[in-house]
């Protein structure tokens, strides 16, 4: 009879032939996960069951991107420019720089709307933040507006049911994006957005909760970047919010009509102001055919002729990023990163000093926000373009969970960026390629580890 031992080292050579035959990942995440399994046997398959990609959701996905094509078809038959990746030039931008300003201006225009109000968010917090933006939707609904709630199954499983009583109570309606029988982290509806009207719409990095407000014990300070959107740029985010919400809901009748009279596309119906900004949303997930976002990063990127500064919580950059961003710095370009000095992730950490230290090599400055949390989603490339929206710079968004964001060509927006994030450095501690050099041989093992398993964070 075989000894226990040798029954668990075969039993996870079938799981390891499991993740390379037949998931088919691409390949840096694949070694990933075999050395995870090999020095973690079982162990390490039960973390890819919670972590991995699962080749029948994608099959799901598949059928998400044949609806949504015929959702976009006839919406896009609505009025030309009202699609994902158009560019629209009649776009009006307020910019927040933290939860509390953007939370008071979300309500505000909720209490304003007339007709609908659609929400969508990766985390809702059943807190007194989250209570409170759910009372004011219930009251809404009362009033007979259309009201509906997406949260992100993952990103709300621990929020209590009664949570959101208000609103279903008051005839308002609320979606779950795949809830998941057992935790899961992959495959999470990753945006925030707000559209109110048709008119209105929000997008950027800060979710429900008091920690996005600041008001965290743990993070203490917390320091996100939002925008508040009319114009053009409104009708991508309607259709993306349309296919979301279609996907995620059970009953038919809860769907959304992408031609209902309801939905009126602005693209197109008067002439574009000259003092507009030009906006081009791009969305990403498992459901495009492919990473939109990333490329967009990469073409501004590629295209700097003298700054690039990035403000994210979670710089762990794929190949492609990272060589865009090497080759830049190499060219004389201006490349600062900030990101967290108190991360609440410690693999991430050390898997960015990793990321960080050779793109110094190259000219790069680095800098780690210290100064509470800093949870920017942004990029500013030579005081003309920037892109703010929910996708940080790992490869979790680029390529696994769903993500949006805005491309915008306007100076001023850009500039009023850059100046915030210069504002930053006076809480940031610089890094240096002497300290770096100098750092102690077990932060350079952690370094090591986090690099290697990164296709996984």
């Amino acid at each position: 009879m075989p000894s226990p031992m040798l029954f668990v080292t075969i039993v996870n050579y079938f799981l390891i032939a499991y993740v390379i035959f037949v998931q088919r990942r691409n390949t840096a995440a694949t070694w990933a996960w075999i050395v995870a399994m090999a020095f973690l046997p079982i162990f390490g398959f039960i973390l890819y069951l919670m972590g991995g990609q699962d080749s029948r959701k994608q099959r799901v996905f598949i059928q998400k991107y044949n609806d949504d094509s015929l959702i976009h078809n006839v919406y896009r038959g609505m009025a030309l420019g009202a699609d994902e990746g158009d560019t629209t030039h009649d776009n009006q931008i307020t910019l927040f720089y933290d939860g509390k300003t953007k939370f008071d201006a979300l309500l505000e225009d909720i209490a304003n709307a007339r007709e609908y109000i659609y929400i969508q968010y990766y985390i809702f917090r059943g807190d007194e933040i989250g209570r409170k933006l759910v009372e004011k939707l219930a009251e809404r609904a009362m009033d007979g507006l259309d009201v509906r709630l997406l949260a992100d199954g993952t990103g709300c499983y621990f929020t209590p049911k009664d949570t959101f009583k208000p609103l279903i109570n008051a005839q308002g309606k609320l979606g779950l994006f795949l809830p998941p029988f057992l935790m899961r982290m992959n495959y999470r509806n990753h945006r925030k957005l707000a559209i109110i009207d048709g008119e209105i719409a929000y997008l950027g990095g800060s979710n429900i909760g008091k920690e996005y407000l600041g008001m965290s014990e743990r993070f203490g300070s917390w320091r996100d970047s939002h925008m508040r959107l009319t114009g053009g740029a409104v009708d991508p985010l309607i259709l993306r919010f349309i296919m979301d919400w279609n996907f995620s809901v059970k009953n038919k009748n809860d769907r959304l009509e992408v031609n209902s009279k309801r939905f009126k596309p602005l693209s197109g119906q008067a002439p574009s102001p000259t003092d507009g900004s030009s906006v081009q949303i791009l969305s990403s997930g498992p459901d495009t055919t492919d990473p939109h976002i990333l490329h967009g990063f990469c073409s501004m990127i590629m295209n700097a002729k003298k700054s690039i500064y990035i403000q994210t919580p979670y710089f762990v950059p794929d190949d492609a990023l990272f060589t865009c961003l090497r080759i830049a710095a190499l060219r004389g370009v201006d490349v600062r990163i900030m990101y967290p000095g108190k991360p609440d992730h410690p693999f991430v950490y050390w898997a960015s000093s990793s990321y960080m230290g050779e793109l110094m090599c190259a000219g790069a400055k680095g800098y780690e926000y210290t100064e509470g949390f800093i949870h920017c989603k942004t990029i500013m490339v030579d005081s003309q373009i920037c892109a703010i929206g929910t996708a940080n710079m790992d490869v979790r968004s680029f390529k696994i969970n769903f993500e949006t964001h805005a491309f915008i060509t306007d100076a001023r927006a850009t500039l009023e960026l850059e100046e915030a994030f210069v504002a930053d450095m006076d809480y940031c501690r610089e890094l240096t390629l002497e300290a770096y050099n100098k750092r102690r041989r077990i932060i350079k093992v952690r370094e090591s580890i986090s690099r290697l398993f990164s296709p996984l964070l």
